[in-house]
């Protein structure tokens, strides 16, 4: 169990105090409801680049790129690095100057003008009902970390609280920092205390990486150590090939594409920017931070296999003739795991859970938890706290603010107030944000209580931004799509998602959560493919049906289409090597390059 040295408690408090100082410093600048909806529009590109990074980075991120490490070894990097950048450039380059030109506040109101009402309201509301979900999970994947690692026991124990208390504690005490400066510093606040949960996380995970990599041996035993995965042992060995790297690459922008071109979280925060140009320039910093980010994250969970598995384990010494019995007490699902990966363990019974084969489960999710506590001391263990404090920070603000924009923008305003009072609108999104908060709470509970809500994640995404993907491609690109295509094309997209996740199970699943829960009809071998099936199937059935009821609705005038439809930008007066593009494709080949130095 670890112990909060006295500097430890001094690094949360420093970083408590500057997350709340952001917001009481920036309250006074809030004069209308534009400055607390979208920052006045008057962002830098590099500050926008860092939160769309940091909102990317929450602790459902956190834990799913560790958990990708121990896995899938190096197939990760290429999953996580060549899937997101590409549709990070894309969304830059074509969709949001779109988004930014129209004016838009928010991604249900564009397609308020780009189609009609109906569509905007049918998007905002199942989008507010995914950020709350989304907000709830992210609370709950947190607790479940702080639990597992026995954080703040000693403490409340102390204080004569019960154990299951730390995971409420550490869901409650960040939920009301959150709270705190999104209501006193509106949307700027988030942003620019994402931009500092950004540096956190980098400063807590860099020193890690580096210890990792010293203790198993440099690049040598990262190879060694990458061959431990399940995924390498499959597949003969950690080396990734061409075909790998690149099925890796398909599957990445597959579940990465609906998040960097249509979730409004990440999105928020570029549409806020002072003009279209550092709405576009803001992408391309967040692609070159997200080439870094990744490697944080992923490596460590690569490390923990390869680290020496904790036992339970007794010394005897013998202390001026008195013989003295030290134990050290390992939990049972640690020494039961791998390295430092734990077991997963089975609820009723508490012994560990094995597959068809009598191999023991690991629980991957806490390889990059147990890596950062294990190379962090007391003295520096605060700074590993604050830096899963950051990434569940982050994630939860992203939610919440991108729910409170949306709920006042698109379902307040149109549907009670119709935009008549200005400062209605922050008064509103203050109340939204205490109502979210509390409803995300209350699901967190709920997931601790049931365990299993992590799970359906993935489903609510590809049910809600697989369809939006889909539509806003169309919308952007296809002057012929009309209101009617777009409204039922999102209905249909949901509904194939639904209807496959319904009747597909994976092999070695229980029906239910994980799928099947209609008819198991189709067995794919894991939940990857499951949820990369979902995300394809919702994708292309929005974008035939959406395509195919145009066809036979009336279009809008192309004249009103002019700034809702992507037109190529005027090249700047810059040489060529200065150029955004050029910018991009050097990210781009970048990133190859660090995919292929772990595929060689």
């Amino acid at each position: 169990m670890p112990n909060l040295a006295p500097t430890d408690s001094l690094i949360l408090l420093i970083y408590f105090f500057f997350v709340l100082a952001v917001g009481i410093s920036l309250k006074p600048l809030l004069a209308s409801s534009l400055d607390f909806l979208q920052a006045g529009r008057a962002l830098p590109a590099w500050i926008c680049g860092l939160a769309m990074t940091a909102a990317s980075l929450g602790s459902q991120e956190l834990i799913g790129m560790g958990a990708a490490g121990a896995r899938y070894g190096f197939a990760g990097i290429p999953f996580f690095l060549l899937g997101a950048i590409p549709a990070i450039l894309f969304a830059g380059f074509f969709l949001v100057p779109v988004y930014y030109r129209s004016k838009a506040r928010t991604l249900p109101e564009f397609l308020a003008l780009r189609f009609d009402h109906k569509t905007r309201v049918l998007q905002a509301g199942i989008f507010a009902a995914m950020s709350i979900f989304s907000a709830g999970v992210s609370l709950y994947a947190m607790a479940r970390v702080f639990s597992a690692l026995h954080l703040f026991e000693a403490p409340l124990r102390a204080a004569g609280m019960e154990p299951q208390a730390v995971a409420i504690v550490s869901m409650a005490l960040p939920a009301a920092l959150v709270l705190a400066y999104m209501l006193l510093g509106g949307f700027t606040g988030t942003v620019y205390n994402l931009v500092i949960q950004f540096f956190v996380i980098l400063a807590g995970w860099l020193p890690v990486v580096f210890l990792a990599l010293k203790e198993i041996g440099g690049w040598n035993g990262l190879k060694v150590t990458a061959g431990l995965s399940r995924f390498a042992q499959a597949h003969g060995g950690p080396h990734v090939g061409l075909a790998t790297m690149a099925m890796a690459a398909a599957l990445g922008l597959l579940f990465s594409a609906g998040t960097w071109c249509a979730d409004f979280r990440v999105l928020q925060v570029a549409m806020a920017a002072k003009d279209v140009e550092a709405a576009r320039n803001s992408t391309l910093v967040s692609a070159c931070a997200r080439i870094v980010a990744p490697l944080l994250l992923i490596l460590p969970g690569i490390v923990a296999l390869g680290l020496p598995t904790p036992r339970t384990s007794i010394v005897i010494h013998n202390e001026n003739g008195a013989i003295y019995h030290e134990i050290t007490v390992v939990p049972p699902e640690v020494e039961n795991g791998q390295g430092l990966v734990p077991a997963r363990l089975d609820a009723p019974n508490g012994r560990p859970l094995k597959d068809a084969n009598g191999r023991v489960i690991l629980d991957d999710a806490m390889a990059a938890p147990h890596v950062l506590l294990h190379f962090l001391p007391a003295g520096l263990l605060g700074l590993g706290i604050a830096t899963l404090l950051a990434s569940m920070m982050s994630g939860v603000a992203a939610s919440l603010t991108a729910f409170s924009t949306v709920f006042a923008c698109d379902l307040w305003e149109p549907i009670v107030r119709r935009g008549k009072n200005d400062r209605g609108s922050t008064i509103v999104m203050r109340w939204a944000l205490l109502a979210g908060m509390l409803a995300a709470f209350g699901i967190a509970l709920a997931a601790m209580r049931f365990n299993s809500l992590l799970d359906a994640a993935a489903l609510v995404f590809a049910a809600v931004f697989s369809p939006l993907f889909a539509t806003l491609v169309l919308a952007v690109f296809f002057k012929r799509a009309t209101a009617c295509g777009a409204f039922y094309g999102l209905i249909a997209g949901a509904v194939a998602a639904l209807l496959h996740h319904g009747l597909a199970l994976p092999a070695g699943e229980p029906r239910g959560i994980h799928g099947g829960w209609i008819a198991a009809l189709h067995h794919p071998s894991n939940d990857l493919r499951l949820n990369a099936g979902t995300l394809a199937l919702a994708f292309l059935i929005s974008l035939v049906v959406t395509a195919v009821v145009s066809m036979f609705t009336r279009p809008r005038a192309e004249v009103d289409l002019a700034p809702l439809i992507w037109r190529p930008a005027p090249q700047p007066l810059v040489p060529w090597w200065k150029r955004p593009a050029t910018l991009a494709i050097a990210i781009l080949l970048a990133a190859v390059a660090v995919c292929a130095v772990f595929a060689g």
